[in-house]
Parts: structure tokens; C-alpha cells; sequence
């Protein structure tokens, strides 16, 4: 497995991981999630273009293979807010999940976050879906509860975005943690048994 820059051929592939990790949700009762359309290709291309959207693939032998080397099975996209890299969005295709590939995507943000300076990543998420919250506290991430001064303005202006958006229909967190506070070489975590890890953070 490897983590590079996204291509812009890919970016539709993108779109196929979503939809596919978000039928996860479909179980737990919230179908919207389940149905919501992934971001729109020109909007993909931001993140790309500005060097932000990274892929997670799977190697192939010699020099076959798509794109600059394999499939993407994994994406992440990165925004900076408030001076910490925020993830936006976090998907792993489901015939790749429960090989470590999300963590492995946040792991090389974080990396990314302390070589520009970052403080943080934060993110947004389900408190209660096994692959949402509590997986990222596994990963080192806390809950940002209101009054905390680490809630900033810019993860409020991206709850209430999301708010606007339906999701708050289901109980959500704003989670931070800092970029040094988890070592890159510190072991996988396991997810709850069951639980298809890391799928969308929505």
C-alpha cells in the first residue's frame, strides 16, 4: 500500500469509494448519509490541484499498474482551518477496510501538518458510529466539547455548514489532536469488532 497525490483521472474513482464506504451507514438506520452524494468533481479538483487530496493504492508488479502506480482504494481530503490541517473528508472502499489504510492516510496529513507548521488535525463526525468518533479517538483525536477554547471559529462555521446540510440530524463532534501528541510508528489500533473502519468521517 502506498499514499500519494491524487490524479485527476481519478477523480470519479473518488467518488465510486464514497458511495461505496457510505452503504455502511445504511444498517445503522441513516440511509440519507447512505445516499448523499459525494462531492462534485470540480470541487475534487480543488483539493487535487492544490496538492490536497491524497489517494491510497495498491501496488502493482513492475511498471503496470493506473495512473503513477495502482488503484486508489482510500482517500483523503485536507483543508486548513484555524491553523490545523482538517480532514474533510476520510473514505476507505470496503473491500479494503480492516488493513489499517484510513489510519495510514491520517498518519501522512499528520506528517504533512508538522513539516508546514500546522498545530493540529481536527475533523468532524458521528459520535456514535462505531467508524466515526470512537474510532478516531483510538487514533489519538479528542472531543471538543463547547467551551473549550480549542473549538474554534472555523470548525463552528463548519459545524453549522454541516448542520445546514442534514447531518446534524444525528448527534456530531468536532475532534482535534495534536501533531505531535501520536507517534507515526506507534501500532495500528483495532476497531470495534464488527465495525468496518474508517469510512467516511461526514
Amino acid at each position: 500500500m502506498r499514499i500519494r497525490v491524487a490524479e485527476a483521472a481519478e477523480l470519479p474513482l473518488l467518488q465510486d469509494i464514497e458511495r461505496a464506504a457510505g452503504e455502511a451507514f445504511r444498517p445503522l438506520g441513516m440511509g440519507e448519509i447512505a445516499d448523499d452524494e459525494p462531492l462534485p468533481l470540480d470541487v475534487l479538483e480543488g483539493y487535487r490541484s492544490a496538492g490536497r487530496a491524497w489517494v491510497a493504492v495498491e501496488e502493482s508488479g513492475g511498471d503496470g499498474g493506473e495512473g503513477a502506480g495502482g488503484r486508489p482504494v482510500a482517500y483523503l481530503l485536507a483543508d486548513t482551518v484555524d491553523g490545523a490541517a482538517h480532514i474533510e473528508q476520510v473514505s476507505v472502499h470496503p473491500d479494503a477496510a480492516g488493513r489499517g489504510v484510513g489510519r495510514a492516510l491520517i498518519e501522512h496529513l499528520a506528517a504533512a501538518a508538522r513539516e508546514q507548521g500546522l498545530s493540529a488535525l481536527t475533523l468532524t463526525t458521528f459520535a456514535d458510529v462505531p467508524w466515526n468518533a470512537p474510532y478516531y479517538a483510538r487514533l489519538g483525536f479528542r472531543r471538543l466539547d463547547e467551551g473549550d477554547p480549542a473549538l474554534t471559529e472555523g470548525l463552528r462555521e463548519i459545524s453549522l455548514a454541516e448542520a445546514a446540510h442534514g447531518l446534524a440530524a444525528w448527534p456530531r463532534v468536532c475532534m482535534r489532536r495534536e501533531v505531535a501528541a501520536v507517534r507515526v510508528s506507534a501500532p495500528p489500533s483495532r476497531t470495534a469488532p464488527g465495525a468496518p473502519p474508517s469510512v467516511p468521517s461526514r
